[in-house]
């Protein structure tokens, strides 16, 4: 039978349809995730030149990126609290139309730096897209059905990591690059229909007032520490002024943040929930995991289709057992914690996604394929069981009422460290690569030739002939950069591990579940 339970908050009608209404709020879910999936594959297409490409540098390639996170990120906690405020039915819809309008825009960019704006008005839609998913969910199932609801939510992640690159890699194979960005056009009008005639509003009775100032510290915060570290990629060397200065400000100005916070009667993010060291742990550990997440894809496929030679669709094919991993798995996370306990599944999954960034150390351009495949299995098993219990943890930390602000929380720190991990390995990758190419570049040649492989390669089809010289050095100085950025990835994940084995609770015995989820129901009131 589905019906609500006598004493729930949650109406017969809407909690006979929630699993519909779970495959609508997936389907919101899919284009924001979609979205960053397929740009992972075409950023080799659209930096090649034109008219194939934009010609961007690896330097705006990650800018395009972090546009979208770091708007993303910024605004999660405000759009959040509209949401509790508003109606997430409402702002969901919004940030759908923003998004919408955002990928049609992206997709008719005529330079990188139209790319780049877009991208943010993108990030400034999904924003107001991904907290509402989570927090209508939280509002439609029975605390008892959440577990198996967020495995689900966390499964369609898993399915939207599949379904990305190898749309991208069809898309791309037939038209040009800008059709990965209008694909998410008619996915977002479909959205729509569906939203307005199955999935119901809530808010929150008494929700939080928006905190303007404590948005702007962090996204200023925010993006003058990924520049500073992206330039330093660039230039290759993290001590020139034009590194350390927005770097130094981007960490003055995110500490200014956290003591405005503090001090704040209505702060975008309650500083007190942090006292809890398991809330805290897995907060951060969510973070970690897609800072080395996000960097690894950021390099594979370069790995892929210019060392390997593989088209954008075989790149997509490629990246399938690391979807079907997560999509597979996720949902039945939830079994193998009630068993062995959210530490030693955690720590676990953590130690399995370092040895798999630690793989890639030792591929090389003739390493068997297969070789690739299982890495991306495995990474997607470990993903499954690290991302779906945290997700359970963070989201039952909070009181129902608050869903939109926890879910926010948890998907900041997951677009920050995605973030943060495209810029720090990224430039990571970017120095290794000019410390290993520019010895065997021609006298006179450009400074930026040495910043990607890609520039690399351009320059010696420029040269002709001459240039067939530099295509060896190139794909043998890349695997190093590839190899030095791999084992910082694995350090962080290693990390991650730590910190679950210390912090985590171990498998919860009678009376002890829940409790440190009522500690911090305790702590909001």
């Amino acid at each position: 039978m589905t019906t609500a339970v006598p004493d729930s908050r949650i109406p017969a009608a809407v909690h006979r349809r929630r699993w519909v209404i779970l495959g609508v709020l997936m389907l919101s879910l899919l284009i924001v995730v979609l979205d960053n999936s397929i740009l992972n594959v075409a950023i080799k297409t659209i930096s090649t030149p034109e008219p194939t490409g934009l010609g961007a540098t690896q330097s705006e390639l990650e800018w395009a990126i972090n546009a979208y996170t770091l708007v993303f990120a910024g605004l999660l906690f405000s759009a959040g609290l509209l949401g509790d405020r508003l109606g997430r039915k409402k702002v969901l819809l919004g940030g759908l139309v923003v998004f919408g309008i955002g990928s049609a825009l992206a997709a008719l960019s005529g330079s990188p730096a139209e790319l780049i704006a877009f991208r943010a008005v993108m990030g400034l839609g999904a924003a107001f897209v991904m907290p509402a998913t989570l927090a209508v969910l939280m509002n439609v199932f029975e605390r008892d059905e959440q577990p198996k609801a967020i495995g689900i939510w966390a499964g369609g992640v898993g399915l939207a990591i599949a379904i990305g690159p190898i749309t991208g890699g069809l898309l791309l194979d037939h038209f040009w690059w800008g059709s990965v960005f209008l694909i998410n056009v008619p996915i977002v009008v479909l959205a729509l229909g569906l939203m307005l005639w199955l999935v119901p509003d809530s808010r929150d009775p008494n929700p939080g007032r928006i905190d303007p100032v404590g948005v702007l510290l962090s996204v200023v915060g925010l993006v003058l520490l990924v520049y500073g570290i992206i330039r330093g990629g660039q230039l290759a060397d993290f001590t020139d002024i034009t590194v350390l200065a927005p770097s130094l400000g981007g960490l003055a100005v995110l500490a200014a943040f956290v003591v405005f916070e503090k001090r704040s009667d209505h702060p975008s993010i309650d500083i007190s929930f942090f006292r809890n060291k398991v809330f805290s742990a897995a907060i951060a550990v969510i973070g970690l995991v897609f800072f080395a997440l996000m960097g690894v894809t950021f390099f594979s496929v370069f790995y892929t289709q210019t060392v390997r030679g593989y088209t954008p669709l075989q790149t997509g094919l490629l990246m399938l057992p690391l979807a079907v991993a997560q999509l597979v798995f996720a949902p039945r996370a939830r079994l193998v914690v009630d068993r062995f306990g959210n530490s030693a599944v955690c720590t676990a999954g953590m130690v399995l996604i370092a040895a798999t960034l630690a793989a890639f150390a030792v591929l090389d351009a003739d390493t068997p394929i297969w070789i690739l495949e299982v890495v991306f299995f495995l990474m997607g098993v470990g993903m499954a069981h690290v991302m779906t219990p945290l997700s359970v943890v963070v989201m039952q930390a909070l009181p129902r009422e608050k869903a939109g602000s926890a879910s926010a929380l948890s998907n900041t720190f997951r677009q920050v460290g995605g973030a943060l991990g495209i810029a720090v390995l990224g430039s990571v990758l970017s120095t290794a690569y000019r410390h290993g190419i520019e010895g065997e570049l021609p006298a006179g040649a450009p400074h930026a030739a040495a910043e990607s492989i890609e520039a690399t390669l351009a320059l010696a089809a420029r040269l002709g002939e001459r240039g067939q010289a530099l295509v060896t050095p190139a794909h043998d100085a890349f695997l190093h950069a590839m190899h030095v950025t791999a084992l910082c990835g694995a350090g962080v994940a290693l990390l991650g591990a730590v910190a679950m084995a210390v912090f985590l609770p171990g498998r919860p015995k009678g009376g002890q579940e829940g409790k440190e989820e009522t500690e911090l129901v305790a702590a909001d009131h």
